[in-house]
């Protein structure tokens, strides 16, 4: 006689069937979440300065003034191990006014003007896409002594102070576009014995315009206390495809684009630094009479009037605008004080300077 075999209720089979299925799901994922570790961080930095202001022409005044040395900012970036190597990263940065409270560096600014980009990072490099930090403004802030100071610098003042900014020189265009590109994608190498490299690439978002494109190129190296630089840039639109029209009417009429080369270096020797800088700015026009084939190149000063085509600044930058900053000294490793002073010359105006002390507390 054979013995019964009793088999269990098929309800009772799917229910384990589904619990078993259940169980491995739950210890897929959690495998997962203990491979793909993730971080977030919140940082930025606080600057302020007192002192006053007169502009070439201009009278006094004094004033509370934010980003004596750097522009306030606060960001929040995030990165993710996606294994061989690999991380999904993610950064947005805003800039703000800390004597006013309000965000951005000017009325009506971007709000993550600073960055806003997804990636992924690995062992091949870096890409990146969404709003991005110019190659040439890194270039400008890492190889001048004065950094981004837009209050003290005059590299900076030179190369991103121009029409549309305040105070604006006519005959001084300076470059165009923000130190921060929209609708951009770049890719950025691996480090290889201090040498990097990067290309950028700006959509216009506007279908079948072919002004719609921005590019640049750069490369960086470092090596002990050695750096240098060298970056191109090329654009045909300011904010937004065709928009050179009302930049055209205020201060170079029949402006198609613009291309810019810039060089820099530096040596640490440890209790003095040296820097060093050259900018080219070209500009193409076509006249409003010949057919666009005919179109004819111009150079235009980087500087203001009376200077050449190209701007050399060594050490203190000096040249027709000139600085002088002293540190007086780290408070900790995340705070500092400085007093600076700009001395401001333009052709048949009165000179203008800048003077003030700041502090500067990053977080």
């Amino acid at each position: 006689m054979k013995p019964t075999v009793k088999r269990a209720p098929k309800k009772a089979v799917r229910a384990t069937f589904k619990a078993t299925a259940v169980a491995a799901m739950f210890g897929f994922l959690a495998a997962g979440a203990a491979h793909a570790q993730s971080s977030v961080s919140l940082y930025g930095q606080v600057d302020e300065w007192v002192g006053a202001t007169k502009f070439p022409g201009s009278d006094r005044a004094w004033n509370v003034g934010g980003g004596g040395m750097s522009t306030s900012y606060w960001g929040m970036k995030g990165a993710e191990d996606l294994g061989n190597g690999y991380k999904a990263i993610f950064t947005l940065e805003a800039f703000f006014r800390a004597q006013n409270g309000q965000y951005g560096r000017f009325q009506g600014d971007t709000f993550f003007a600073r960055n806003s980009y997804v990636g992924i990072q690995g062992p091949i490099g870096t890409f990146t896409a969404g709003r991005l930090t110019t190659q040439l403004f890194v270039s400008t802030i890492l190889f001048n002594p004065f950094v981004d100071s837009y209050t003290f610098s005059p590299m900076v003042y030179h190369v991103f102070l121009g029409a549309g900014t305040f105070p604006t020189y006519r005959t001084d265009q300076g470059v165009i576009g923000d130190s921060g590109w929209n609708n951009s994608v770049q890719y950025t190498t691996p480090d290889f014995n201090g040498l990097s490299g990067s290309v950028m690439y700006t959509f216009g978002n506007t279908a079948g315009d072919g002004r719609s494109k921005k590019y640049s190129a750069q490369f960086l190296y470092f090596h002990g206390p050695f750096a240098a630089t060298g970056v191109y840039q090329y654009v045909n639109f300011n904010n937004t495809a065709g928009d050179f029209t009302s930049i055209d009417g205020f201060a170079t009429p029949g402006f198609k684009s613009q291309s810019v080369g810039q060089l820099g270096a530096s040596y640490d020797l440890k209790y003095v630094k040296f820097f060093a800088q050259y900018v080219h700015e070209e500009r193409l026009r076509r006249p409003r009479h010949l057919p666009r084939q005919h179109g004819t190149r111009r150079r235009d000063r980087a500087a203001r009037p009376g200077h050449g085509d190209g701007v050399l600044r060594v050490l203190a930058q000096q040249r027709r605008s000139g600085s002088d900053a002293q540190e007086l000294g780290p408070l900790s490793k995340r705070t500092d004080v400085y007093a600076a002073y700009l001395n401001d010359k333009y052709t048949s105006l009165s000179t203008g300077d800048t003077f003030g002390v700041g502090i500067r507390a990053k977080f």
